[in-house]
């Protein structure tokens, strides 16, 4: 049995847009899974009254608090014992449940995660990655925002992570690993990026692809790109921007008969983040997906089926022994 904790006040339309995703997830999911929606008891029941869900597969578990955007994270971790997001971590810590999703405050996640579930032995900061669609193949990047300022370690540790979801949930079987820079060339960059380069090159256990530009990101020649969060999260912003420019553009210049086609639809469909549910919160103690603030439905789903493939492929335990194996120090 696999249970997943999902946050049901983390949402810009809490807590219905929560609870349809769930209930949208446990028809596509086996019998054998099943969903705990944390939140505002009276709340999550009256939106769970709207629609029509599989006997015992959704049970809700009261949380009277919520942590707002606003708040500053530790503080409202520690302070807010009863809000959602620490009640769901909670249940993962206690065993109760083995993943946990919010689209609320991403800094309390985070705080919640690494107080109550802790870091893998060598792991300092845990690294938020995300999946950007490309012409060829999903590709994870990482850092996208936890962690402004990184060392050369770090970044060498974010490779190894990286490499370990890259072959559990994205399927690749020997991922392939690049720094982002400013050129393809090993002298480019600033001294961090230099010297991780260095530690990249000679790590036997990546198969470092060398640097690649942000330009060449969409070409998804790599698996995994590696950054620090500061460079991470602008490109992510831009990306994102980029992708609703170009929807908006083929909506406003072509044929309405020409979107509707099966080949647009695709296209359309590789934009759209919410394909690809969540950012996983990587090197913590177990299983932490962040969805944005104004996720769908479609993406709240997604987030839930990627949950699940990351507890069924053992994901938290291979990054303990890549990490162990390996050394690395993130």
């Amino acid at each position: 049995m696999i249970r997943i904790a999902l946050d049901a006040m983390g949402s810009d339309v809490a807590p219905d847009v929560p609870v349809a995703g769930a209930v949208a997830a446990v028809r596509e999911l086996p019998a054998s899974h099943e969903i705990l929606l944390v939140g505002r008891q009276a709340e999550v029941h009256e939106a769970l009254a709207k629609h029509d869900i599989p006997a015992d597969r959704i049970h809700v578990v009261n949380a009277p608090e919520v942590i707002d955007m606003s708040e500053k994270p530790l503080a409202a971790v520690r302070g807010k014992r009863k809000s959602s997001i620490r009640v769901g971590v909670e249940l993962q810590k206690r065993g109760e449940a083995h993943a946990f999703i919010s689209g609320g405050n991403t800094g309390a996640v985070m705080a919640a995660c690494t107080l109550l579930l802790g870091l893998h032995p060598g792991v300092e900061r845990p690294a938020i990655g995300t999946v950007f669609p490309t012409r060829a193949k999903p590709v994870l990047v990482l850092d996208a925002g936890a962690n402004i300022d990184c060392s050369p370690r770090e970044l060498r540790g974010f490779a190894h992570i990286g490499s370990v979801y890259a072959r559990d949930v994205l399927g690749r079987t020997n991922p392939s690993v690049c720094l982002l820079n400013i050129g393809e060339e090993e002298e480019k960059g600033n001294e961090a990026v230099r010297s991780a380069y260095e530690l990249l090159k000679n790590d036997r256990g990546l198969r470092f692809a060398g640097n690649v530009e942000g330009r060449d990101i969409l070409n998804g020649e790599c698996d995994v790109v590696v950054c620090d969060g500061f460079v991470g999260n602008v490109v992510l912003k831009f990306y994102e921007s980029v992708a609703r420019l170009f929807s908006d553009l083929l909506k406003n210049e072509i044929d309405p008969r020409v979107l509707e086609s099966t080949a647009m639809n695709r296209v359309f469909r590789i934009l759209d983040y919410s394909e690809y549910g969540g950012a996983p919160l990587l090197g913590v103690r177990g299983v932490a997906i962040i969805c944005h603030g104004n996720s769908p439905v479609r993406a709240i789903k997604n987030a839930i089926g990627v949950a699940a493939q990351a507890v069924e492929s053992h994901l938290s335990q291979h990054i303990a022994a890549e990490l162990a194996g390996d050394g690395a120090v993130v």
